[in-house]
């Protein structure tokens, strides 16, 4: 067994390219079945018997109910990176931030983020551009594969990137820890090595980031639509019920017995009264009766519709009110806040998971100009704040933490500010203070005026009362007068 195994493992770049390319088209289905249900493109009528595909398939083609893209966007819209500590040092490094901000990576991340939550992980590359300063290209998940080091859930051994020119030409990009190597696809396949062409790989690893969505010990990670498409599914085929059913049965029919049914030359029945609301039925025949049936009951569908609702916001974790099946009406105040609770927690768990893949982007970055900091292993990531909170609510709460001795930059932080905004503070305030002082100079405090009658009537306010002390005095030296 174990001979089978080794013999199994590619023995040149070729067949790595080859094994990979299978490894991702085995899952590049699964990856455009995530996007279409994202983008709205998944209406199937799945639970639709055939006949009513037949019938109904085309009218129900273009339409769907879609709340993939809500339960996706409503977490990453929360996820935003500020910066970046990669030392212990508390302010932001400022080197990172202009990596992140040459690489625009404001745009680029939450990209990142909305596919690997699409399509439960995507990639990061680093490299360097023709000057050597760190680039950060961000891959969807359907382009391009890596492969772990055997009993590794974190260390790659190779990767790879497949893409489709312009031209029409297909190329592909297989990274080693050693040699990078480029591949055109020929008439028959991906060209022989000696037709590749190849570099020194300088950083000594695999400069392939996956960012993860939710990694579990075993099997890949998990996409956020995983649990959600079949209720997505089950909802699009109630609700295009309701629409077939306010179509043909939403509306009262009439029928009239006793009356003899007239037929034309083919023998078909004709119809005997024209339908409208400005007509009225009326017949000859004393024993003919007329009546209707009751309209089909849509509510039915409605509480079936909101139940799906109901479940797919509980599997999500997403608040109830974003579905809007409470009347329309959003919660307030605390209440909202405790509607949110789950999806603050999910929100945090995904910066849990990204953080991790975007420390190691950044120390590769410094790896790329050879700098001390590709150690840094106490990196962390300084994501902005995923609670909406009131300003008061916001504000009474850190003029609280103030209280108890936090500081003014964590403070500042904390209500939202960026590291760029928090530098710049620090020299506002010194030119506060300098403008404050140069105004004191030149503009001195006039010396107070003394008042010399407001100064005795001072003094005589200030004088000890005499009191009873002075008849005391004399009743002890002439006591016979006293």
């Amino acid at each position: 067994m174990e001979n089978a195994q080794i013999a199994s493992v590619p023995s040149n770049p070729l067949q790595w390219l080859e094994y990979l390319h299978s490894k991702l088209h085995r899952h590049r289905g699964q990856f455009k079945l995530f996007s279409e249900y994202y983008d709205g493109n998944h209406q199937k009528l799945v639970f639709a018997q055939a006949r009513h595909m037949e019938q109904y398939g085309r009218v129900f083609e273009r339409w769907r109910d879609n709340f993939c893209g809500l339960i996706i966007d409503s977490v990453n819209e929360r996820l935003a990176i500020d910066g970046f500590r990669m030392t212990d040092e508390p302010d932001a490094d400022k080197d990172a931030r202009d990596i992140w901000q040459r690489n625009f990576m404001d745009a680029e991340s939450n990209a990142g983020h909305l596919d690997a939550m699409i399509h439960g992980t995507a990639f990061a590359v680093v490299w360097a551009d023709s000057d050597g300063r760190p680039t950060i290209t961000l891959e969807s998940a359907e382009n391009v594969v890596v492969q772990y080091k055997p009993g590794s859930r974190r260390e790659i051994e190779a990767a790879a990137k497949f893409y489709t020119d312009d031209w029409g030409r297909q190329w592909s990009t297989l990274w080693f820890a050693n040699r990078v190597y480029t591949f055109q696809a020929g008439t028959f396949g991906w060209v022989s090595p000696t037709g590749a062409r190849s570099a020194k790989n300088p950083l000594g690893e695999v400069p392939v980031v996956p960012l993860n969505n939710r990694a579990r010990l075993v099997g890949d990670p998990i996409s956020d639509l995983t649990t959600v498409i079949p209720l997505q599914d089950a909802i699009n085929k109630i609700v295009s019920d309701a629409l077939l059913a306010s179509e043909y049965a939403a509306w009262p029919q009439r029928y009239v017995t006793g009356l003899e049914i007239v037929e034309d030359d083919s023998g078909s029945p004709v119809e005997p009264f024209k339908i409208a609301v400005d007509k009225l039925l009326q017949a000859e025949d004393p024993n003919a009766k007329f009546g209707q049936f009751e309209a089909a009951d849509l509510g039915n569908y409605t509480k079936l519709a909101d139940m799906l609702v109901q479940h797919m916001a509980s599997t999500s974790r997403i608040p109830f009110h974003y579905f809007l099946n409470n009347g329309g009406v959003a919660p307030s105040g605390e209440s909202i806040t405790a509607a949110e609770a789950g999806l603050i927690a999910k929100t945090r768990e995904r910066m849990l998971h990204f953080g991790e893949a975007w420390e190691k982007v950044m120390r590769l970055c410094f790896k790329v100009m050879k700098d001390k900091r590709a150690q840094a292993w106490s990196a962390e990531v300084i994501w902005r704040d995923p609670e909406n909170r009131t300003e008061s609510q916001h504000m009474d709460a850190l003029l609280k933490l103030k209280m108890i001795g936090v500081p003014t930059d964590q403070l500042l932080s904390d209500a939202g500010y960026t590291p760029q905004q928090i530098a710049r503070f620090k020299s506002m305030r010194e030119d506060d203070a300098k403008a404050a002082m140069e105004l004191a100079q030149k503009y001195p405090a006039p010396e107070p005026q003394h008042d010399s009658a407001a100064l005795e009537a001072k003094k005589a306010a200030t004088k000890p009362p005499q009191g009873n002390s002075g008849n005391a005095a004399r009743k002890a030296v002439n006591p016979i007068k006293g």
